[in-house]
């Protein structure tokens, strides 16, 4: 048999166009010779739905979808999809009181009919995931005899558990265990796994260690696009009973892997092998991945909302320049426009560097000076008197800048990418309502150290970024002579501290005791835990690290270590 991976983009909430994909996606298998397709999980609505999931017409509209659609189409080719299931029940405080719950399920529809449903056993509750907040976890876990096949039917988490692999167990189901002990002959994922750097190595990684383990082979399909600050990789792969990847789907872009099922021998394991443009071997992830995570997410977070053009505010500076070349990679430089806004305190050589980096992509570019617009802040808010230089008059720069871009932005059409990086938005070493103002703050989870790596990937065959933006030192050019490091620490001590705090969750102690300076550890934390306020009114970022600003970390605002 064959069986068909469909790595698809879907909208969250557009059931009509994610079936639409759906259907186009099928007739591509059936010319194909599939005899079943695979879809993601939660293809018909999307992942995350969120609070969709809590409107009942949301969830009415996925049932008639579901029957009025995807059960026909099963006619033609048998599907196996994702999609939220309603279910009736006892709410587990002991209640005797009917209730409705939903189920993440695992759909397998043939003959125009319901053939088996399997529900998502382990939800996560961590990071990004909320899933406890919508579902409830399966109440059984069988393998399922389709086409002369045992099939073992997971979603995403229920895979990530294996004690042997993590040394631990995470939860007290294994749902692959239970499958395995059911003469489940063949593996199969659908997931929602989102991408941060270095994601794609951990999950083939652990992957085949479970087909060795279990000498089982292993389909995995997961969803692609972004949605929100969420970007997913898809990079859907099957994997042979010997822990060998066999096929491999593209990564951050829709694909349709077709894979051949066979028998080892009599009684052996089956074999998998992909037919015609399936990729193998095993995926090298670099920064030319976080490159295009970054294209992607800002090419479907501007789709999906219905904007088809961005602006960025260009200072000169190396984020301000990748910002606006990761633009104009994903939306094309025709849908791209870059103003400068120079106050007395510009270089010269900045102001050149913005225009020339304008120049080097093709995108329109603008000039608006803020001189007047400042001088007459200055002498409305020092009653005539002469500027102080603090910092007051350092951040209404960057107001009026903000001011400029938004009012662009209404005119025109335009959706505002801000572009502070992560480095900046953990101590706070941004402008509320002047450079953090937008509608997607495309570099928010990347690091000052990774926005140079990109604009060396950018420059990779010419340049495009001015050498000079490469190595002039930072500066956010508010005041004479000013430049980063007069209120920061070297980026490489700065990103490394902020990396143990954010992502590892370590203390000031564990931190120090790396090597770090204990006076610079507790007081970069300290910047950490009060910027939290401002990161609370920025614009959703894009996620490409293990633990990004937002949903991710749910900081409280009013609070103090005692």
């Amino acid at each position: 048999m064959r069986i068909a991976l469909a790595q698809l983009n879907p909208t969250i909430g557009d059931i009509r166009g994610n079936v639409a994909k759906i259907r186009e996606a099928m007739a591509r298998a059936r010319g194909r010779g599939a005899g079943l397709i695979v879809f993601p999980e939660l293809a018909v609505t999307g992942y995350p739905p969120r609070d969709l999931l809590c409107r009942q017409d949301f969830l009415e509209r996925v049932e008639r979808a579901l029957a009025g659609d995807i059960a026909p189409l099963s006619k033609g080719l048998p599907i196996l999809i994702g999609a939220p299931v309603k279910g009736t029940g006892v709410p587990s405080g002991g209640s005797d009181t009917a209730a409705a719950f939903l189920f993440n399920a695992a759909l397998l529809y043939a003959g125009g009919k319901l053939f088996y449903r399997q529900d998502k056993s382990l939800l996560p509750n961590y990071d990004v995931f909320d899933e406890s907040r919508y579902f409830k976890p399966a109440e059984h876990r069988e393998a399922v005899t389709f086409n002369g096949l045992r099939l073992g039917l997971t979603i995403c988490e229920d895979i990530w558990n294996d004690k042997d692999y993590w040394n631990r167990q995470l939860y007290e189901v294994d749902p692959v265990e239970e499958l395995v002990a059911g003469e489940t002959a063949l593996l199969i994922n659908i997931s929602a796994s989102p991408y941060h750097y270095g994601k794609i190595g951990l999950r083939v990684d652990m992957l085949r260690s479970l087909a060795r383990k279990y000498h089982r082979p292993i389909i995995y399909v997961n969803q692609v696009g972004g949605n929100d600050e969420l970007i997913f990789d898809g990079t859907s792969l099957a994997v042979d009973a010997a822990g060998n990847v066999v096929g491999l789907a593209a990564s951050f872009a829709e694909d349709l892997l077709v894979l051949e099922v066979g028998r080892m021998g009599a009684g052996g394991p089956l074999s998998l092998v992909a037919v015609k443009d399936g990729r193998a071997g095993l995926p090298h992830e670099d920064i030319s991945y976080v490159y295009r995570a970054l294209v992607l997410g800002i090419a479907d977070y501007l789709r999906k909302t219905g904007f088809q053009k961005a602006l960025v505010g260009l200072s000169g500076g190396i984020d301000s320049s990748v910002t606006a070349a990761l633009a104009a990679a994903a939306l094309g430089p025709e849908n791209v426009l870059g103003v400068s806004m120079p106050s007395r305190y510009s270089s010269p050589g900045s102001r050149t560097d913005a225009r020339i980096l304008a120049e080097n992509l093709g995108i329109a570019f603008r000039e608006i000076p803020i001189e007047g617009m400042f001088s007459a802040y200055l002498a409305a808010m020092n009653a005539g008197g002469p500027p102080r230089g603090d910092l007051a008059e350092e951040n209404i720069q960057a107001r009026i800048r903000g001011n400029i871009l938004m009012f662009i932005s209404n005119r025109e059409g335009y959706l505002t990418l801000t572009t502070g990086n992560k480095s900046e938005m953990a101590v706070g070493y941004c402008t509320l309502y002047g450079d953090m103002s937008g509608g997607l703050a495309v570099l928010a989870d990347v690091p000052k150290v990774m926005v140079y790596e990109l604009a060396r990937y950018i420059n990779r065959e010419r340049e495009i970024i001015p050498h000079s933006v490469l190595v002039k030192p930072p500066s956010a050019e508010l005041k004479p002579g000013q430049v980063d490091q007069d209120s920061l620490p070297p980026y490489e001590v700065l990103d490394a501290i902020l990396q143990a705090y954010i992502e590892e969750e370590k203390g000031a102690a564990e931190i120090a005791a790396r090597g770090f300076d204990p006076e610079l550890v507790r007081e970069v934390i300290r910047k950490v835990d009060r910027a939290e306020y401002k990161r609370r009114q920025a614009a959703p970022g894009l996620r490409v690290t293990s633990k990004a600003f937002g949903t991710g970390r749910r900081m409280p605002i009013a609070w103090r270590a005692g």
